[in-house]
């Protein structure tokens, strides 16, 4: 048996009476020439090894398979797992199935090295994101899908509307930037909004655990008042002597500061 053999997606899903739960946020990407250009951007070599999150009825799934990767695939949803036991039986023990919820996942349960390339459930992608920039499991790369308003802010810069917290700790960890955009069409069913494949590339010299941490601390209460002045926001943290270690205006807000001068928080604040 190969992938060749296997029959559309859309077949397969009609067989097996499977539509998408609103609650799990699953909108699924059929179209094998745009799952087949996602993993052509993820510039990944053959034999490398792939986490998958959500995959969903495996559309993009078969995609990363055709091109010679090896995959997990993590699915939290019962309903699929003999789609993908089906698929799992055509991809000559390329495809690895774990029956989880992602955010439930502990690092020993991944491969120690692995890139992630996923359509992320809409409802769990940026604390999913969150976790694997500042967590204890650290993907080599990261090719992901969001909402168009989530990529959109992991790539914001400082000074624009969209920068927040999030933008700060995806920039500080990698380079991120915006691939391809996809319109709600191109999905089954259709969400009510655009959507983004976004790739995230660990930086050279990304701050260690302690520092991540410490950002996370800053930024949290930095944007948690996005409105007020930072020696204000920053009050529970250290606020004005806080700045000023750090050589930050103090009056200055949240969604001024660049990602280097959050840097510079962060190792003012210590433990």
């Amino acid at each position: 048996m190969s992938l060749d053999d296997l029959p559309p997606l859309r077949e397969s899903l009609a067989a097996a009476g499977l539509t998408a739960r609103k609650s799990f946020g699953q909108h699924f990407l059929l179209d094998l020439n745009i799952t087949r250009k996602i993993v052509r951007l993820a510039e990944l070599a053959a034999g490398e090894t792939v986490v998958e999150i959500g995959p969903g009825p495996g559309g993009l799934t078969r995609a990363l398979l055709e091109s010679g990767l090896a995959v997990v695939a993590v699915e939290k949803d019962p309903r699929f797992l003999p789609l993908l036991e089906d698929l799992a039986a055509h991809a000559g023990g390329r495809l690895t199935l774990l029956r989880a919820d992602a955010l439930k996942l502990e690092p020993g349960d991944l491969p120690a090295r692995a890139s992630v390339v996923a359509n992320l459930p809409y409802n769990v992608g940026t604390p999913l994101l969150i976790g694997w920039l500042t967590g204890r499991w650290r993907p080599t790369a990261m090719t992901l899908m969001f909402q168009k308003e989530v990529a959109d802010r992991i790539v914001a810069p400082a000074g624009s509307e969209a920068y927040g917290r999030l933008s700060v700790i995806a920039q500080a960890m990698c380079e991120a930037r915006i691939l391809m955009d996809l319109p709600a069409s191109a999905f089954v069913p259709s969400p009510k909004v655009a959507s983004a494949v976004v790739r995230l590339t660990p930086r050279p010299g990304a701050p260690d655990d302690a520092l991540a941490m410490r950002l996370q601390r800053v930024t949290a209460a930095a944007f948690g008042q996005r409105r007020k002045m930072l020696r204000s926001s920053l009050r529970g943290v250290g606020g004005e002597a806080l700045c000023e270690a750090a050589n930050v205006t103090p009056t200055a807000r949240a969604e001024e500061l660049t990602v280097a001068e959050f840097l510079a928080l962060a190792s003012a604040s210590g433990d």
